[in-house]
């Protein structure tokens, strides 16, 4: 008999069965701001879609405050706004949530961050969960990020900037895992 090394399915092939119950894709219900949608896929280096991936979220309100009691900024809380989501992929790698625009942020060394959605990414063949950001394009706090200008390759930087779809509040990013396109994961 010989063995042979099997995937590892650290959250999949059933992550929807665990996770169906726990999902989140509206983080701001009734909170003030902007309302945005934001839609993707989760592609492998080959581009093909992950269809058993979930994104956690995490962002500020429209203030730039986070729902979170370590965030003692003077920004003001909304009662209404979660904050938090978690979404799967579908069968396609899609996955899709609504939120508002979120404002901008204290960051490191007093700076201010632009507006940005935290993302940690659960999937198949993960030992260890992977954390990105998303940015919208259109945010003119970017170009001041202290994080964004970590990454010295324009193109790199790129993988991190949500399209605005045509007219709409609707914003187009995609998670890809590794090749040309690799979007970029930080250590945290």
């Amino acid at each position: 008999m010989r063995l042979v090394t099997t995937p590892s399915q650290t959250v999949g092939p059933y992550v929807h069965i665990g996770f169906d119950p726990m999902t989140v894709t509206d983080l701001a219900k009734d909170a003030a701001g902007e309302r945005i949608v934001v839609a993707g896929r989760v592609l492998d280096g080959a581009g093909q879609p992950i269809p058993d991936a979930v994104l956690e979220l995490w962002q500020a309100n429209a203030a730039g405050r986070y729902a979170h009691p370590e965030d003692a900024g003077s920004a003001p809380l909304d009662p209404a706004f979660l904050g938090f989501g978690r979404v799967p992929t579908d069968g396609d790698g899609r996955f899709r949530f609504t939120t508002i625009r979120p404002g901008a942020a204290p960051g490191p060394g007093n700076t201010l961050q632009a507006p940005h959605i935290v993302v940690c990414l659960f999937m198949r063949g993960l030992l260890r969960h992977l954390f990105t950001r998303i940015y919208l394009e259109d945010a003119p706090e970017n170009a001041g990020d202290p994080i964004l200008a970590l990454i010295d390759e324009p193109a790199r930087r790129g993988t991190l900037l949500a399209r605005r779809t045509a007219g709409e509040a609707e914003y187009r990013w995609d998670i890809v895992m590794q090749g040309d396109r690799e979007t970029v994961f930080f250590d945290v």
